[in-house]
């Protein structure tokens, strides 16, 4: 299949990626324990209106409403023999709203954790595991996706049973891990071990997805840029700040101005693609894009100055920043702050 992606990073030095799936759809009418991918038949409507809002904020790349689309989420949801309507669906209404952009918009094919422990830890086989993944990725081919985008994963081996999934599609591969447990993923893999994914996979890009919030995430990225080729092309895509329950809601509490820092940061830090994940809306990201616009790009921030800007970031990835790899070099209880869900938003299952 054709690869839009490579020539339009050819030609610009950064792309803008979109923010949240779940939160923005929790604003919108969904539940806590709904799986958004049903409203991709239920409610294509709520789809296509937070896509379209995706899109005149200036967001170049958008991502499909099926994080949960394998058949083991949805079959959490009795829905396991709907990946291919689901999916499909869910690309088909992402790709009308990218085509009626008036300018270039990739529509990236999102696939999250199965939700299972693979072996040897637990009892999804990696057989199983590739067989899911390219179920739901050949579904989003055929809806229309230009890419597919695994994202917040936290396994070597599930990354690896996704990316070989999302392999029979043809389609460029962009993967993107979670670090959100002291500058690791929650099964101990850090920035510089990605770094060895993507030179492995010859992925088309990779990076971070949500975790602990936009200073951990630049964070992150500094280092993951520090293990990666040159030509390797990184993702930020930070959560909106961090969860704060409000008034019986669960609010995220960054500012569309901390978003736009976060952003620019995360440019100066190596990302090409930038973008939010839980709590960004429409709003943040139309900051971000004048931000990214008018920003000159500046040296590879320190610790000083993510913090000073973005707030703490972890002992683990003040080690890392240091050159420190081992685990003992940054141990320390937790994160700097809370983990999240991933795209779908706090409310939503753990995934």
């Amino acid at each position: 299949m054709t690869d839009r992606l490579t020539p339009l990073l050819a030609e610009r030095p950064w792309l803008l990626a979109d923010g949240a799936t779940g939160s923005n759809l929790f604003d919108r009418g969904l539940q806590s324990g709904d799986a958004p991918e049903l409203w991709n038949s239920d409610h294509p409507d709520r789809i296509a209106e937070l896509q379209r809002a995706f899109v005149d904020a200036g967001a170049d790349i958008i991502l499909t409403n099926t994080f949960g689309g394998t058949r083991h989420r949805l079959k959490l949801h009795k829905a396991e023999d709907r990946v291919a309507e689901l999916n499909e669906k869910a690309a088909r209404i992402s790709r009308a709203e990218a085509d009626r952009a008036g300018r270039i918009v990739l529509v990236g094919g999102s696939m999250g954790p199965t939700g299972e422990i693979l072996e040897p830890l637990g009892p999804l086989s990696l057989d199983a595991a590739r067989e899911a993944f390219a179920e739901q990725a050949l579904a989003l081919a055929r809806g229309g996706v230009d890419i597919i985008w695994i994202e917040t994963m936290s396994s070597v081996e599930e990354t690896e049973a996704a990316v070989a999934g999302a392999r029979t599609t043809g389609l460029p591969i962009v993967a993107t891990l979670s670090f959100d447990t002291n500058g690791r993923t929650m099964m101990g893999i850090t920035p510089s071990e990605l770094a060895g994914l993507h030179r492995k996979h010859h992925l088309a890009a990779c990076g971070s997805n949500c975790g602990t919030g936009p200073s951990e995430l630049v964070a992150c990225i500094v280092n993951l840029a520090t293990a990666s080729d040159s030509s390797a092309i990184l993702v930020a895509k930070a959560n909106c700040g961090i969860p704060q329950f409000i008034d019986g809601e669960i609010r995220f509490n960054g500012t569309p101005e901390l978003m736009a820092q976060y952003a620019c940061l995360s440019l100066d830090a190596g990302a090409r693609i930038i973008g939010g994940c839980c709590g960004t809306t429409p709003a943040h990201l139309r900051f971000m894009r004048e931000a990214l616009e008018s920003h000159v790009r500046g040296p590879k921030p320190d610790l000083a100055t993510i913090e000073s800007r973005l707030g703490a970031i972890s002992t683990g990835a003040t080690a890392q920043l240091r050159g420190e790899m081992s685990r003992e070099a940054g141990a320390a209880a937790g994160a700097a702050g809370r983990r999240t869900t991933g795209r779908r938003g706090t409310r939503a299952e753990s995934s």
